[in-house]
């Protein structure tokens, strides 16, 4: 079996919610896995794993807005953390003798494999957007442009890579696959009702959307607000991993930001989704587009009361379209990483060798 080392980005819960499944199926296939990850996938992971913290790349928020001057001058101070955790994570990958680096969009790991002179399996869906044929509208094109140079030089130069999508896509470069989402076991088991609340999940706290909501006559369950308890039609929820699982298997219907976990679980379990992508992230604004284009769910840069109003009236049309969206399981993208780690193994290269 394999001794391997796998970066998850710390960003979000995305990464490691969905790093977490392919980590436990990895073990479950005898190999020994060496986790590494920083802030919030520290601390998600380190429930089930033991995990190396390295340092993060941190994005700045304010009101539900990435903030990229903040995010430069944040992460600059921050460049000597950055070089001395490489260098510790390098002397543990040796000591470890690791056989192959998997990582899920984090630069550190996939920095160490080129160093080490591993083979590189890249997991993520970000790389959807420079190695496969898509589109998006026009007037993004300058942020498109950065991401795609961000994506690049995150995880460059890896062997394969594992690119998970909702929509589907023409692959455009050969060591590429395009696999559908990675989900957790509790959404592939969940039982989906539809509820009388709209599930409403942010980045950070939006003062003028709680102030939007309250016009609006629906009954709203809100994440991510900061706060917890009711205020007339809505409810704020405190972060509960288990609570938001429930309460997004019996909503009616979505309006969030539109990260790319979120959106593939809420698609998987039938809810419409209006998505409002956090400004200046081109990664949530290419979801979002392709969710719109799917006739999931509207995308609008900025919402007022008639949009939630009309998204609301139209939830049947959505459903509609939800019928035949493609429910799969992470069979697929598991036997592709079983048939790329194979030859890595202590049984693959001892056939490798015999042939040689």
């Amino acid at each position: 079996m394999a001794t391997i080392l796998y970066g998850v980005n710390g960003e979000g819960s995305g990464h490691s919610t969905r790093a977490k499944e392919v980590i436990l199926h990895l073990q479950e296939q005898g190999h020994t896995v060496h986790v590494a990850s920083s802030d919030r996938g520290l601390r998600n992971l380190s429930e089930t794993f033991e995990v190396t913290e390295i340092y993060g790349l941190r994005f700045a928020y304010v009101n539900n807005r990435v903030r990229y001057e903040r995010t430069v001058a944040t992460n600059l101070i921050s460049a000597p953390r950055a070089a001395r955790s490489l260098h510790k994570l390098g002397g543990r990958a040796k000591r470890w003798n690791i056989d192959l680096v998997c990582t899920d969009f984090e630069p550190l790991t996939c920095h160490v494999g080129h160093q080490l002179r591993l083979p590189i399996i890249s997991i993520d869906n970000q790389h959807c957007l420079t190695n496969a044929s898509v589109s998006y509208p026009k007037e993004f094109r300058r942020d498109a442009a950065a991401a795609k140079l961000v994506t690049r030089l995150m995880t460059p130069r890896a062997n394969a890579y594992l690119a998970i999508s909702f929509f589907p896509a023409r692959v455009k470069k050969k060591n590429t696959y395009l696999l559908p989402p990675i989900l957790r076991r509790e959404i592939l088991n969940a039982k989906p009702t539809v509820g009388d609340q709209v599930l409403v999940y942010v980045t950070s706290p939006s003062p003028d959307l709680t102030a939007l909501l309250r016009q609006v006559r629906c009954q709203f369950l809100c994440y991510g607000f900061g706060r917890e308890g009711r205020d007339g039609n809505i409810t704020y929820r405190k972060p509960s991993a288990a609570e938001f699982l429930k309460d997004l298997a019996s909503c009616k219907a979505v309006i969030a930001n539109t990260g790319f976990s979120l959106v593939s679980e809420a698609l998987h379990l039938g809810k419409p989704y209006l998505g409002v992508p956090v400004k200046h992230q081109f990664e949530q604004v290419f979801n979002a587009y392709y969710l719109e284009q799917a006739g999931y769910g509207p995308f609008w840069q900025e919402l007022n009361k008639e949009r939630i109003e009309s998204f609301l009236f139209n939830l049947d049309l959505y459903r509609q379209q939800l019928a035949s969206y493609p429910r799969q399981d992470n069979s697929q993208l598991f036997a592709k990483l079983d048939q790329l780690i194979a030859p890595h193994t202590v049984r693959g290269m001892k056939v490798k060798s015999a042939r040689v």
